[in-house]
């Protein structure tokens, strides 16, 4: 990777302008920011093209679920472990004759620039420019999209656009609560609202989500809490199922699977502790218990998994009364915390929502993040063998000192919901003293 030093030069570059913009009052354009987060996109891809180097899941992974597709077979294999939706698209590009090198990280480019004007229309108010330009200078995403070639920007486009849709034009008021009095529910339920086409459309949006990945399910309840009732909830609901069971149900229609494939396909992409793959070490605690080595111990991995439930549990409850992105914004932090198995990618999950409505320590947290990110994509992968391994456990173990910044990023004080203009500004390290 003989690109790291400009990557790193570039995405440097870009924390500097996101914070400078803060601090100096800038309100660029939404043109503005698309133009520099296409700019900075297409460069750091085409760095990455380039290079000699590869992710390994984007070879290994990647290319071969693509390739399935244009030669009829399973893309859900031991390489893909979602529906067939984005191999769909890899096998469209490969079969226009893209340089894969490209084709897979075009699609991650598109989304995550799509995700630039709806970071402004999730922030919404005075601001919603500036939160757009801080997302495409945001050096995780570009990272993630660009080099990487992860899915995740595919599964936040469709589930950003989802909330989006779901909270509706104007001002949000804060409808019924997800649980209450079965009477209350029922009533609820029969009283008719006007949110019922809105909440379908989120609903539909939310399911291409998770037809990209699985993990946009954690983003449910945010959806819901947007929408009035329990009627329009219901409908949001019957919409997540529909692209999901459609693009399931395209394998063995258009020849990839046979019919009696699609229960081995199920597993494969379930969130059953029981069925979600045990290589853990990478992070946080399971790194210290492991010695920064990958773990394959699956009680270690179901206890993670019931931990990540216990704390979307307790979020819900916690912030029920809050603003949803708040809420999404303390379930994917608290996620961090206690998930057992973690790559780099997905501490992008959160960036959209916290750069949409900062809280105080956001920034802190989101620069070291990727700075903990960019070591793992651009420090370690200059070595290779024996000597990547005996970086990668320190790097691994010292996941952990992200954990103060990440705890303090959480929405403590928006325990009721509150306009984004009346939020406190987000504390920064490089601010001035008063």
């Amino acid at each position: 990777m003989d690109y790291a030093i400009p990557t790193g030069l570039v995405l440097v570059t870009g924390v500097v302008l996101a914070i400078v913009a803060q601090r100096r009052g800038w309100n660029p354009s939404l043109a503005v920011a698309l133009t520099v987060g296409l700019a900075v996109r297409v460069l750091i891809m085409g760095f990455a093209a380039a290079s000699n180097w590869q992710p390994i899941d984007y070879v290994n992974s990647f290319r071969p679920a693509g390739e399935a597709i244009l030669n009829g077979g399973n893309p859900v294999n031991s390489g893909w472990h979602f529906l067939p939706t984005i191999p769909y698209v890899y096998g469209l590009l490969l079969w226009l004759g893209i340089p894969w090198e490209i084709a897979g990280r075009l699609v991650t480019v598109v989304a995550d620039l799509i995700l630039i004007p709806l970071v402004a229309r999730l922030a919404g108010g005075p601001k919603a420019n500036l939160r757009a330009f801080q997302y495409a200078c945001n050096p995780l995403a570009i990272l993630v999209a660009s080099l990487h070639g992860q899915v995740e920007p595919v599964s936040l486009v469709f589930a950003v656009a989802a909330y989006v849709v779901a909270r509706g034009p104007g001002e949000w008021t804060r409808g019924e609560p997800l649980l209450d009095r079965p009477a209350r529910m029922w009533h609820s339920f029969r009283t008719d609202d006007t949110a019922t086409r809105r909440a379908f459309y989120a609903g539909l949006l939310m399911g291409l989500g998770l037809c990209a990945k699985s993990w946009p399910a954690i983003l449910i309840p945010g959806m819901l809490m947007f929408l009035p009732g329990v009627r329009s909830r219901i409908v949001a609901m019957v919409g997540v199922a529909v692209p999901p069971v459609l693009f399931l149900l395209s394998m063995p229609l258009g020849g990839w699977v046979r019919w009696d494939q699609l229960t081995e396909v199920l597993k494969t992409i379930s969130l059953r502790p029981s069925d979600v793959r045990p290589i853990t070490g990478d992070w946080g605690w399971m790194a210290l218990s492991s010695g920064g080595e990958w773990d394959l111990s699956t009680w270690k991995l179901k206890v993670g998994q019931y931990a990540i439930y216990a704390v979307a549990a307790f979020c819900l409850y916690w912030w029920r009364r809050a603003d949803p992105i708040d809420v999404t914004v303390a379930i994917l932090l608290g996620f961090m915390i206690v998930t057992p198995r973690l790559g780099a990618q997905y501490l992008l999950w959160f960036m959209p929502f916290l750069v949409a409505r900062p809280t105080r320590f956001a920034w802190p947290a989101i620069i070291g993040c990727s700075l903990w990110a960019a070591a793992g994509y651009l420090v370690l992968t200059q070595f290779r063998g024996q000597d990547w391994g005996a970086l990668h456990s320190p790097w691994a173990m010292s996941s952990v000192l992200l954990f103060p910044l990440i705890i303090a990023a959480m929405p403590w004080n928006r325990r009721e919901a509150a306009p984004a203009e009346l939020l406190a500004e987000p504390q920064l390290r490089m601010s001035r003293t008063r």
